[in-house]
């Protein structure tokens, strides 16, 4: 049957792959499994609950979970009979909660525990629209989403009619979700989605990622991140079976457990993992350290489409079997690819991953393209090119700006922002194209490639300009860098503050005999402080001369999503940076207490 609406996947599961795991997720330390006939009747019954409760077409309802199979009912449930899905990370703040539940005009709010509950019962309280506050687990003297499902139920011959008829008549370009962008400055805005959003979107990425009913997939990016949401609808379309992670400290233990064949992640995750695996390596010691770190070197001078020399092949097969075979049985045994987007991913870990046998490709897009515009492709047949982000989707166009701005078009691109028509009319201009706000370039005439956020580019004093993500991105390259961001707008130079990766540090410092009480004390240590120095003297070799670090300052805190410094979807908060470290900038720039910069790095 032909898919034009997100709902219309249940109908062709129910038709094509009838099976008993479509949605699983681990409770009591089991998995819970849901057939595809249990995710159907569950779906229906929530809408016809919805309807019974007087929902209209139009009524938007929100949702504050992690990933879970219920998560899907409720988004099935709304999308049938045209209600609205409002998904909300978990891990915003009060501020921006309070906005966005505002803002949406959302009539019901359920989210998933009783933390959440707690949270945000007072500000769902204060909100004027929101009628209802549900939860997904049982809580006691706490109203449950199953009330709503046993009301659908309860009432299904009534609605039966009413919801056919609302469901028949739902067309593609019709309003299927609100997701509000992370807001790295200022406020979220509401980027509306329709269903031939998402469906066109899905469709060009099924032949890039070969996937089939057989496959077991784990999924651990939030569900209310569009990227995650779009390819847990390309899972259905292909009828894999779709586990949800515990949380993101069992995705390891999760991935053994169910011998997954692929993943979505974000080039934070597959950061943390090379991590270990080098920290896995440090604690071998003789003969297996070497050929570790051999293999490891080896596998980051892996070139795609045939192009490694004679020998290289014959050192890989030995580097697979001694090395690269046991990392592939530490994921499950079976892993057969993984995607990696949201953020800019280091080439040498994409090449190390494909020369370890479980390719890690690198694509492209932004929320209001519902993702993506551009991926590579698990083969190596001339459509991947690492470094880049790949080829542009088939019912995309991409054109670049003189500017070097991406700019693209197609059916995928977003209805427009919530309330804000002024703001729409500013990306979207009057031919259909929306302005990304990414600077790019075509390599070859067909591969994307990023170089950097045009916002976030910046001039020095000497009018040479910057891109900071490029250089943030090489200098992560480094096993004591962690997180990194490049200052210096309308200063004579560029600076940095350096987040190191205390794991590794940690033992480094041991084995260096330096000693410490905590980590503000071991980034001053004179030891600690060459080592930096000599990390960035050795990128700043592989950057031009204007794009010197000539300072840098080491922080003692970890930057996290939950203490502000990274947005949800893991990317820098600039502007949160550079107020907490306001006193460093000053100090490193030279600036009194009362003086502040000409340019960008507003230090209040």
């Amino acid at each position: 049957m032909e898919i034009k609406r997100t709902f219309d996947l249940l109908a062709s599961l129910k038709q094509n792959v009838d099976k008993d795991d479509i949605l699983c997720a681990k409770r009591n330390g089991e998995w819970v499994k849901f057939s595809v006939k249990e995710y159907s009747e569950q779906a229906k019954q929530f809408a016809y609950g919805l309807l019974a409760k007087g929902f209209k077409k139009g009524d938007k309802v929100a949702t504050v979970s992690n990933n879970r199979p219920e998560w899907n009912f409720v988004d099935m449930g709304m999308s049938m009979i045209g209600v609205v899905h409002v998904p909300i990370y978990p891990t915003i703040s009060e501020e921006e909660y309070k906005y966005i539940l505002e803002h949406s005009d959302a009539r019901m709010l359920i989210v998933s525990d009783v933390m959440l509950y707690r949270r945000l019962k007072p500000i769902a309280d204060d909100t004027e629209s929101i009628e209802e506050v549900f939860t997904f687990n049982d809580i006691k003297d706490v109203a449950n989403w199953s009330e709503i499902t046993a009301l659908g139920e309860k009432e299904r011959i009534l609605r039966k009619e009413e919801f056919r008829e609302i469901r028949d008549n739902i067309s593609e370009d019709e309003l299927v979700s609100i997701i509000y962008t992370s807001g790295t400055t200022g406020n979220p805005k509401g980027v509306m989605l329709s269903h031939k959003n998402f469906v066109s979107n899905m469709k060009d990425a099924i032949p890039r990622y070969p996937l089939s009913p057989s496959d077991k997939v784990l999924s651990f990016l939030p569900l209310c991140h569009v990227y995650e949401r779009m390819i847990n609808y390309l899972y259905q379309f292909n009828g894999c079976s779709i586990y949800y992670a515990e949380n993101l400290g069992t995705i390891a233990q999760d991935m053994k457990d169910i011998k997954a064949d692929a993943f979505v992640t974000v080039p934070r995750v597959m950061e943390r993992i090379y991590d270990k695996l080098v920290s896995r390596g440090n604690d071998l010691s003789g003969i297996q350290k070497v050929i570790f770190f051999w293999a490891m070197k080896l596998g980051e001078r892996y070139r795609t489409n045939g192009n490694n020399y004679p020998l290289y092949a014959a050192k890989l097969k030995i580097a697979r079997k001694l090395v690269f075979s046991k990392w592939q049985k530490a994921f499950g045994g079976n892993l057969r690819f993984v995607v990696s987007g949201g953020a800019a991913l280091q080439p040498r870990l994409s090449r190390l991953f494909f020369a370890a046998g479980m390719p890690l490709m690198e694509g492209y897009g932004l929320t209001e393209t519902a993702p993506v515009i551009a991926s590579n492709y698990i083969e190596e047949n001339g459509n991947l090119m690492i470094g880049t982000v790949g080829t542009i989707f088939d019912s995309v166009e991409v054109r670049i700006d003189d500017d070097g701005e991406i700019c693209a078009k197609g059916p995928n691109i977003m209805m427009g922002y919530y309330k804000d028509e002024k703001t729409t009319a500013e990306v979207i201009d009057k031919d259909g194209w929306f302005h990304t706000g990414d600077i790019g370039t075509l390599v070859k005439g067909k591969y994307l490639k990023i170089t950097d956020r045009k916002k976030e580019m910046f001039k020095l004093s000497s009018g040479k300009y910057i891109a900071p993500q490029a250089i943030e991105n090489l200098l992560k390259e480094s096993d004591f860098i962690e997180q990194v961001i490049i200052v210096g707008e309308s200063e004579k130079f560029a600076g940095a503050l350096l987040a190191p990766n205390f794991e590794y540090l940690h033992m480094w410092a041991h084995d260096h005999k330096v000693h410490f009480r905590d980590n503000a004390e071991l980034i001053k240590d004179e030891k600690v402080v060459a080592v930096f120095r000599k990390e960035v003297m050795r990128f700043n070799k592989m950057i031009g001369k204007h794009e010197e670090i000539k300072r840098f300052r080491v922080v003692h805190e970890a930057w996290t999503s939950a203490s502000g410094e990274l947005s949800p979807t893991l990317k820098l908060r600039r502007r949160v940076i550079y107020r907490k470290y306001a006193d460093i900038l000053r100090e490193m720039y030279a600036y009194s207490e009362n003086e502040e910069n000409k340019g960008s790095i507003k230090f209040n």
